[in-house]
């Protein structure tokens, strides 16, 4: 549900009394909160979860705003860590309708057992760090050894009173987690003793190291937790009674309600007697209810949540002077954020190096963006995240959850009755009552990345308030151009669109020749840089990745022949690699050259146009004209089924008033253009009108094209990180069959499957490799209304 609906369903909703005035500021507060500091949720499909060293990671980002997809970001950072939490890479990549892709390599020396992956947008920063993304992923760098625990596996036990203390007098539901140092679940035993050594009650974890029960604590007595874990190892835990006299919430749901049980103790102060409990959903007040204790010592009422979405409800119980005295979340799992996709094989081929079809069919019209990964099923797993678990569970509490997917696996009730354990075992806190009460306003200290990256700079040397210009040339690392005229304010600012991956060089001069020389331009992109030398604390928890000893040996052996693979390839001689390289088309060739990230899709129209000799047309309009069926040009508007076709010129899209840019570039100087059907959704607005790309020659495609940027001042500029394409083998022809034995884990990635409208169905095929005998396929993603999508199926 969006934001503005739930606002609309908190109107509706009743209250039991009138509010005070102070409890009407806090809303205001909370209501400002939800509309300055709106929430990024992330989550990153990446194609295995476990890697050997050498090997690519590939991923695909999707960030959903507010429960909403229109969200102002549009850049993504990733930062890799290693075992040691020293920085090896910050990545940076375009979000395009919410979603990104990219790939990182793993050193082929690299020693750690596990990487560790922080991901942010430059928005999140203003969030509490311990609701940011991060993931450990496992990496076998060659140890023929499973890796040895160590010796000391101290259990933590902890106690969490439902409501957040204990108070004398009341009867109150504990939760406990017991874990690991790694924060893996640990199962224990466990008796509730007093200080006289009688036992009150026993009990067992039931789900996970978790589980609960009922204490009523009595005056002049103390409590202990006698507990031993499944290793045999026997711990003791106190059980604080925080307070002698207070109230405690308890909470009970069912689909269509929460049933909610006030009590205080009976010599409680005057302000425990008149109590605010407040419910509130992703910062927005949804219900406000007076308890009037004054008479009686126990309330009990429902509130309908039948019409919520899904996510965390969280209940504040307050005094009548605003302290907050009691606080408990619970988890809202509607299906609502769900749409239906299925995945079948109209073609199967389990045999070596045999053709597989898949067929992915989405139920909706509605334009949805997914990510598919086929992998070997006896190396790897589903996972334990989810786009589920991390958008609507993990991104909202603190605190490690383990196997978070288990919680969206299916409606069993007692898959509910574990979801609340976690509930109770962890924290959240969305609000400083204390900040909010003082009507301290939220602080930001990062503001969001609306734009993608520029071309922004000073320059200095001008005259005092003089505006001029400035020629620039850039020129990128594959030695495409672009040259554009930027205009300079009275301050020296200039700001100009680019868009470009790795490192460019920009060459300038002035308009004005009286300040070459004199003049000088300093450059930035505006994306953020990385923090040299930065280290994080990372828990490393290998000792829990190779549960299965059979998969490790596995990896093991195709480890050994991927490096001697590698190592005979850099013995080869160019010769021998031409020979065993499949022929390419001129127009591959040319894609190769010129286009890169999403650019680089070759399902398009390809137009080559390097030797401009023998074209007649005055600009690429009327060069397409009648070339690309359903294209439809009429003189300078061009259109797909009635939808404006998005137009980039060297991977930067234009806008309606910069398109006459193309229209005047000769035709000389463009290199190729790429026609795309639609939808393009990597163009702004989803590119429902497909979209044209033109690209302008680089140095030495057409001997008529001269050097303009020689003995110019220049800078070294960097872009977005230029990110590996995955490349999947086709065993169609019998030359194929003779390249080197294929042990491929990732079989296929594709991190954009698209559809939209009729266009409901999308077929993608892959070849096996030579081992493998049964598939694992994981398909996730998200649609313009903000749903999302997992299949996870198995192919044998």
């Amino acid at each position: 549900m969006k934001p503005k609906l739930l606002r609309a369903a908190a109107a509706l909703l009743f209250t039991f009394f009138v509010a005070q005035l102070s409890a009407q500021d806090i809303d205001s507060m909370m209501a400002m909160y939800a509309e300055k500091l709106p929430l990024e949720k992330m989550h990153i499909h990446f194609d295995k979860n476990i890697y050997n060293k050498a090997e690519t990671v590939w991923y695909k980002v999707y960030i959903l705003h507010s429960a909403e997809t229109s969200m102002p970001s549009k850049n993504v950072y990733l930062e890799w860590y290693d075992a040691d939490g020293k920085m090896i890479k910050q990545t940076v990549a375009p979000l395009i309708q919410s979603t990104a892709k990219g790939s990182f390599d793993i050193p082929t020396d690299y020693k750690g057992e596990n990487l560790t992956v922080r991901a942010f947008t430059k928005w999140m920063l203003n969030d509490d760090p311990a609701f940011a993304y991060e993931k450990q992923l496992p990496v076998n760098n060659g140890s023929l050894q499973r890796p040895a625990r160590p010796a000391a596996q101290k259990t933590k036990f902890e106690i969490f009173p439902e409501g957040g203390f204990l108070v004398q007098g009341l009867n109150t539901r504990i939760a406990f987690k017991a874990t690991n140092p790694y924060g893996q679940p640990v199962f224990v035993k466990a008796i509730l003793v007093d200080n006289t050594g009688n036992t009150i009650d026993s009990f067992a974890a039931r789900h996970d190291g978790m589980g609960s029960f009922y204490l009523n604590p009595l005056p002049q007595q103390s409590y202990k937790i006698n507990w031993t874990d499944e290793n045999g190892v026997a711990g003791s835990t106190p059980v604080e009674v925080s307070k002698t006299d207070g109230a405690r919430l308890d909470i009970k749901t069912t689909p269509d309600k929460a049933r909610f049980q006030v009590d205080r103790t009976a010599t409680a102060t005057g302000n425990f007697k008149h109590m605010t409990l407040l419910v509130h959903m992703n910062k927005i007040a949804l219900y406000r209810v007076n308890i009037n204790a004054a008479e009686k010592t126990t309330l009990t009422g429902d509130l309908p949540i039948a019409n919520l979405p899904a996510g965390i409800l969280q209940f504040t119980l307050f005094t009548s002077d605003q302290i907050p005295v009691a606080e408990r979340i619970v988890f809202i799992n509607k299906q609502t954020y769900r749409f239906n996709t299925t995945i079948s094989a109209p073609v199967r081929g389990l045999a070596k190096r045999a053709k597989n079809v898949l067929e992915i069919a989405v139920d909706d019209t509605t334009l949805s963006n997914m990510s598919i990964a086929v992998t070997d099923a006896s190396l790897t797993g589903a996972g334990d995240e989810s786009i589920f678990s991390d958008m609507l569970l993990s991104s909202e509490i603190k605190g490690k959850i383990h196997n978070p997917a288990y919680y969206f696996s299916n409606d069993a009730d007692s898959v509910k009755d574990h979801l609340d354990l976690v509930m109770l075992t962890n924290g959240w806190r969305r609000f400083d009552w204390e900040q909010i009460k003082k009507q301290v306003p939220p602080k930001i200290s990062h503001v969001a990345e609306t734009e993608y990256m520029k071309l922004k700079g000073k320059v200095s040397g001008l005259k005092r308030n003089s505006e001029a210009s400035m020629n620039l040339i850039m020129r990128t690392k594959d030695s495409s151009r672009q040259f554009v005229v930027v205009p300079i304010d009275k301050t020296g600012s200039f700001s100009q669109d680019v868009f470009f991956y790795d490192t460019a060089r920009a060459y300038y001069s002035f308009t004005d020749p009286k300040l070459n020389g004199v003049a000088k331009a300093q450059f930035e992109t505006g994306l953020m840089k990385p923090e040299p030398g930065k280290k994080i604390t990372v828990a490393n928890n290998t000792s829990s990745s190779w549960s299965d000893s059979l998969a490790k040996s596995k990896l093991d052996v195709i480890l050994a022949e991927q490096e001697l693979l590698r190592k005979k390839m850099s013995e080869a001689t160019l010769q021998e690699v031409t020979v065993n390289t499949t022929a390419k088309t001129k127009e591959q060739v040319l894609s190769e050259k010129y286009s890169t990230g999403f650019f680089a899709r070759n399902e398009a129209a390809i137009f080559d146009l390097t030797d401009s000799r023998y074209i007649t047309a005055q600009n690429v309009f009327e060069y397409l004209q009648g070339k690309v069926p359903g294209l439809e040009i009429r003189g300078a508007n061009i259109g797909w089924r009635g939808f404006e076709t998005s137009l980039f010129l060297n991977e930067m899209q234009l806008t309606s008033e910069s398109k006459q840019t193309i229209l005047d570039l000769p035709m000389n100087e463009v290199a190729m253009i790429k026609v795309f059907r639609p939808p393009f959704m990597f163009a702004t607005g989803g590119g429902r009108g497909g979209a044209v790309a033109v690209w302008t020659k680089k140095g030495g495609d057409d001997k008529w094209v001269k050097d303009e940027a020689a003995g110019l001042e220049n800078a070294m500029i960097t872009g977005y990180t230029q990110f590996r394409e995955f490349y999947s083998p086709s065993y169609e022809t019998p030359d194929a069959n003779a390249t080197p034995q294929d042990k491929r884990v990732t079989l296929y990635w594709n991190p954009y499957v698209v559809t939209v409208g009729k266009s409901t169905k999308v077929q993608v095929e892959f070849y096996n490799n030579d081992i493998t005998k049964k598939f694992q396929v994981v398909l996730e993603g998200i649609n313009e209304a903000g749903k999302m999508t997992r299949v996870v199926k198995t192919i044998e």
